[in-house]
């Protein structure tokens, strides 16, 4: 009787352990799904990208960088490391110089001092082929507010090639009014505020740049070396942009950021919202 209970009392532990161990099983096997997969849940990878034809330089490119007091350094040191890289990588490169109201120095928010290369109120300019509107301290405000800021910008944006802005460097180029009829974005944090000020905007959010046209606007911060970059292959080639990249020790593939190519407003290559992690 005693041996006949045993077997009975083993055959319900036996059976009342089997679901346990399939609910591990299946739990192990989801936790190595998302462990190993590359893509964000619920994202689908897409189609490897391919970047619109432009016509490749035939002569250095100059790229000015307009800077004034309370200019944020990433957004200024970044762009300018990739272009000035440029040169050692494809022929011709690009020529970079910065540019302010006056030639006194400017003292960058972190509290760098800064002689500016030439002045756009005193000075006789070079050609702007690239114009670069690192964000500044009051871009949101007073600076919005300076007439000969604005219509140096707008001046600039009848000649020149490529206009980019890094964080809220895109609050002057909408106060110019070169966003209007573009996809645009700008510092994530500011987005609402962009929106409010400017209700025109097609405004883009949850990426690290767009481009649309001759415009580039970025988020900024660390993601104003990808939005650099970007422009880098588009005008000198994928072998280029990584010579660069490397050379900075920086991880770069296209295919990895998220950020949309508009028309005139219209997307034509939409990664937003994606993040793909190569393996």
């Amino acid at each position: 009787m005693n041996k006949f209970l045993q077997i009975i009392a083993l055959a319900t532990l036996i059976v009342a352990c089997q679901p346990q161990a399939q609910d591990r099983q299946s739990q192990q096997s989801e936790t190595a799904d998302a462990t190993t997969s590359t893509t964000p849940a619920g994202a689908n990878k897409l189609d490897k990208i391919v970047l619109p034809k432009v016509d490749k330089p035939k002569d250095t490119l100059n790229v000015a960088f307009l800077i004034m007091d309370g200019t944020y350094n990433t957004e200024l040191t970044a762009p300018i490391d990739m272009f000035q890289h440029t040169i050692f990588h494809a022929k011709p490169g690009m020529k970079v110089f910065t540019v302010a109201k006056s030639k006194e120095p400017i003292r960058t928010f972190e509290g760098q001092r800064i002689l500016p290369d030439y002045s756009y109120t005193e000075s006789k300019l070079p050609k702007i082929d690239v114009l670069v509107v690192p964000s500044a301290e009051h871009h949101l405000d007073t600076d919005l507010e300076d007439k000969a800021l604005i219509n140096f910008v707008k001046k600039v944006d009848k000649e020149a090639q490529y206009i980019t802005s890094h964080c809220d460097g895109a609050f002057v180029l909408a106060q110019a009014g070169l966003l209007d009829k573009v996809a645009c974005t700008t510092f994530p944090g500011d987005v609402d505020k962009f929106k409010k000020r400017f209700p025109q905007l097609n405004v883009v959010d949850k990426v690290w740049f767009v481009h649309d046209g001759k415009y580039i606007t970025s988020a900024g911060g660390a993601r104003s070396f990808e939005a650099a970059l970007y422009l880098v292959e588009l005008l000198y080639g994928k072998k280029a942009a990584d010579g660069v990249a490397k050379g900075l020790v920086i991880d770069w593939e296209i295919d990895n950021v998220p950020f949309v190519i508009a028309k005139e407003g219209k997307r034509v290559i939409d990664r937003q919202g994606h993040r793909f992690v190569s393996k």
